[in-house]
């Protein structure tokens, strides 16, 4: 037992300090993004589900590797927050409320919109890459895929999901979120999760490009960080945390 809880120090230690502080000092004002997002999420869900609002919802949220690229590119925004109709919408507020609040509090509103975005457009543009390699290929779909709607908030949790765990060096965590997706695929070969899959790759390459940063750059790396917490855990002088993002 005490093998386990240590463990979880070490893994998540960094990241519950993070967010304690700012959740004890500010509560829900900690993370007023997450919220508008949750919100917006519900709203989309109640309207997307009415006689009048589901074709409001398609026109304005709804992306398919069908449309052009222009007008799905426009909708991209919105469609993060259109939660799929063929499953429950609590899970997806819950994902939402709990993976945006983290990474709101730890990075910051726009970079977590931004990774969010970022996850989202890797796998819509996958598709169509996917779409145009056949079912043959090793990473093609069916043109049946064509005509499915994207994957809604999922790929932006998950996306945002492994990033801070990388960001604040729960290692296993963001690896172990990689391998479900993985796994996913595997049991289920669906566009959802080859979505994804690309989401992953997208936020695995700002991983990337932020070592190449801190490694070149005056800002520490995620291990870093992580040093940095235990040495002053040890030492007594503080939190030894980096700044909260703003």
């Amino acid at each position: 037992m005490r093998t386990l809880a240590h463990w979880a120090r070490a893994e998540w230690g960094l990241l519950y300090v993070t967010v304690r502080e700012p959740l004890l000092k500010r509560r829900w004002r900690a993370f007023p993004m997450t919220l508008g997002a949750v919100l917006l999420t519900a709203l989309l869900q109640f309207v997307q589900n009415r006689p009048w609002g589901y074709q409001i919802v398609q026109d304005m949220g709804a992306v398919r590797a069908e449309d052009p690229l222009g007008p799905a590119l426009l909708r991209t925004p919105l469609s993060l927050f259109v939660p799929a109709l063929d499953l429950p919408v609590w899970g997806a507020l819950a994902q939402i409320l709990f993976v945006f609040g983290v990474a709101e509090v730890c990075i910051g509103w726009w970079r977590t919109l931004a990774i969010a975005y970022v996850a989202t457009l890797a796998g819509t543009l996958y598709a169509r890459v996917g779409i145009s390699l056949g079912p043959h290929a090793a990473f093609g779909l069916p043109w049946t895929d064509a005509q499915v709607v994207d994957t809604g908030p999922s790929a932006a949790v998950v996306g945002l999901a492994v990033y801070v765990s990388w960001r604040y060096g729960a290692y296993v965590t963001s690896g172990a979120v990689t391998l479900a997706m993985v796994v996913e695929v595997l049991l289920k070969e669906n566009l959802a999760g080859k979505e994804h899959l690309a989401a992953l790759m997208g936020v695995g390459t700002l991983c990337l490009v932020a070592a190449v940063r801190h490694r070149y750059g005056r800002l520490p790396g995620p291990g870093q960080w992580r040093w940095r917490w235990r040495s002053g855990r040890r030492t007594g002088r503080g939190s030894g945390l980096p700044p909260i993002q703003s």
